[in-house]
């Protein structure tokens, strides 16, 4: 577990992984009459409260001096809420597959972002690879959608805001990551802080009674949470170790294992 902790590919497995477990719970999820912003909840909501009690357990804590407390707030927004809400939303119109593989977009729109702002970036050969897994994931995007029905048109544009936002926040929480400050405390605090941000929209749209609805998925919640909680914690280390375009190619390795599962 040291070896992989340390090892930028290891963690970009690891997180790639869990990544492309998050489309088809969320497709269950959505099939079973769950909102989007509910099930948004219960990931950031799950994630950010196991990854707490972890710190509290190793007697560490959360800071909320005002750098944290913004980049808290901001990744929430551009990093978990926002992805999040529009991925589970297009989930019934595209499919999970479909909609998994909107995170193949990310590390292209994140080298570009990163190119413009100086932020670090791969080497030559590392741009090529980015630029062969762009061209398979469009050749697999120009297929369809689910079996036997057409992507919707507008919903892919409405899907393309997912690795829009994701490669934003991945040059973001490189450019103001906090001084002297674990890869556990900001997945922690910037879960929580997206969970607060979702559980005001859920009241404000009218959808509270959604929570009723999430008791009797108890397997299906504790199976999200699990994979949420553990990926967060390597997906920090991975931006910490990798950077944010290395780590923005965790969308190549969740495409293909929710690409196959969507298939299954």
């Amino acid at each position: 577990m040291r070896h992989i902790w340390d090892s930028a590919f290891g963690l970009l497995l690891v997180t790639g992984a869990l990544l492309g477990a998050t489309p088809p719970l969320g497709k269950l999820a959505t099939e079973a009459g769950i909102p989007a912003m509910a099930w948004s909840f219960v990931i950031s909501f799950g994630a950010g409260g196991v990854l707490l009690c972890v710190l509290l357990a190793r007697r560490s804590s959360v800071g909320f001096a005002a750098p944290k407390l913004r980049y808290f707030i901001i990744t929430a927004a551009i990093s978990y809420a926002i992805p999040n809400i529009v991925m589970f939303s297009a989930i019934p119109h595209l499919g999970a597959g479909y909609t998994a593989i909107m995170f193949t977009l990310s590390p292209v729109i994140t080298l570009g972002l990163s190119m413009l702002m100086g932020v670090r970036r791969p080497n030559l050969l590392g741009i090529a690879g980015i630029s062969v897994g762009f061209v398979g994931a469009v050749m697999v995007a120009t297929t369809r959608g689910e079996v036997g029905q057409p992507a919707e048109l507008s919903w892919v544009f409405i899907g393309l805001l997912i690795p829009v936002s994701l490669a934003a926040g991945n040059i973001y929480r490189t450019m103001d990551w906090p001084d002297a400050s674990t890869p556990l405390e900001l997945a922690a605090g910037s879960h929580l802080a997206a969970a607060a941000m979702l559980l005001l929209g859920i009241i404000l749209v009218g959808d509270a009674g959604a929570f009723k609805l999430l008791s009797g998925f108890q397997i299906l919640v504790l199976a999200q949470v699990a994979a949420a909680s553990i990926m967060f914690a390597f997906f920090f280390r991975l931006q910490a170790v990798g950077g944010p375009v290395y780590l923005s190619q965790i969308g190549y390795v969740g495409a293909a294992v929710g690409l196959a599962a969507g298939v299954l």
